[in-house]
């Protein structure tokens, strides 16, 4: 079974998905098929910047919808916020290089956010090469590295924002296979987040390292980096088992793209998942309990 849906053609479904999303609806048709889709997937509209139907033009730009600008209070008292809404899958510390998409199922480390990144790109000194992959991205004595997976529904607000104060510094795209990240199927595949299409954001906070992930999913084979204007998602050019590398840091800009707490960073069509693995200190603390339901701006942790 499992092998019979691996081969499913989803990366070409989604990109059709994709067009078909982008069609202008006429606006009769607009409130009667948003209805649909608020009421299947109890969407709320009175958060958003615009609550008229008959402002959205196509299927894509209702998903992608902003929220009215107090909707959601980034929270001041904790170091790490929630980037998005979503449902918490899974969290705590990265225990032998392996890390938990759903509890009982994991991944490798190292297959997730591919090989170790030149020390050159980075603001801190790396661990000796002789090390695992796990200890090579913890860069401070004392210091464990740490994960958590938010799960975004169809009915989420798609758009992400970022967790923390710090700089990112490069960024690694996976083309992938765009399978379901619903916890019922990763609960299936081992390795799903490996296989599927993904957007490796990493540099620095003020602990050491931090990346944020941006999974892809069926029908979300479209993950917008606002910064990035060289990312193209789910693009027939790319193959999958590839990836290639962006270096945010150059000659002009040697301390990357600089985000605050809060920050816009990018955004979904649909629903998919993200990923935070960073280093803190042993102290660190996460303020969650798995399966609940998170929006952006609420604490995840903090020290």
């Amino acid at each position: 079974q499992v092998a019979l849906y691996k081969s499913v053609p989803t990366r070409l479904l989604s990109r059709a998905w994709g067009r078909l999303n982008q069609v202008e609806l006429p606006t009769w048709l607009r409130k009667p098929v948003y209805s649909l889709y608020i009421w299947t997937f109890g969407v709320n509209m009175k958060e958003a910047a615009v609550e008229d139907l008959h402002h959205y033009r196509n299927l894509s730009e209702f998903f992608r919808r902003k929220l009215k600008p107090q909707a959601r209070p980034v929270c001041c008292l904790h170091s790490v916020i929630s980037p998005s809404d979503g449902k918490i899958l899974n969290f705590g510390q990265v225990k032998n290089c392996e890390v938990e998409q759903v509890k009982g199922v994991t991944y490798s480390l190292e297959s997730f956010l591919g090989p170790p990144i030149s020390t050159e790109e980075l603001h801190f000194s790396q661990a000796p090469p002789g090390n695992s992959f796990q200890q090579q991205l913890v860069t401070k004595e004392g210091n464990e590295l740490y994960h958590c997976v938010i799960y975004l529904a169809p009915g989420d607000y798609h758009c992400f924002h970022s967790p923390t104060d710090w700089r990112v510094s490069h960024r690694r795209h996976f083309p992938g296979s765009l399978m379901s990240v619903n916890p019922g199927v990763a609960r299936w595949i081992k390795e799903l987040f490996c296989h599927n299409e993904r957007v490796v954001l990493t540099g620095d906070w003020k602990h050491g390292f931090f990346s944020l992930t941006a999974v892809g999913a069926t029908n979300v084979g479209s993950i917008r980096i606002y910064f990035d204007q060289d990312l193209h998602t789910n693009s027939p050019c790319y193959s999958k088992g590839s990836y290639n590398d962006f270096s945010f840091i150059s000659n002009n800009n040697k301390e990357g793209i600089p985000m605050r707490k809060g920050e816009h960073l990018g955004e979904f069509n649909l629903g998919s998942t993200i990923v935070l693995i960073f280093e803190a200190p042993k102290d660190f603390k996460f303020h969650l309990k798995a399966g609940q339901k998170i929006r952006f701006g609420e604490a995840l942790g903090s020290l």
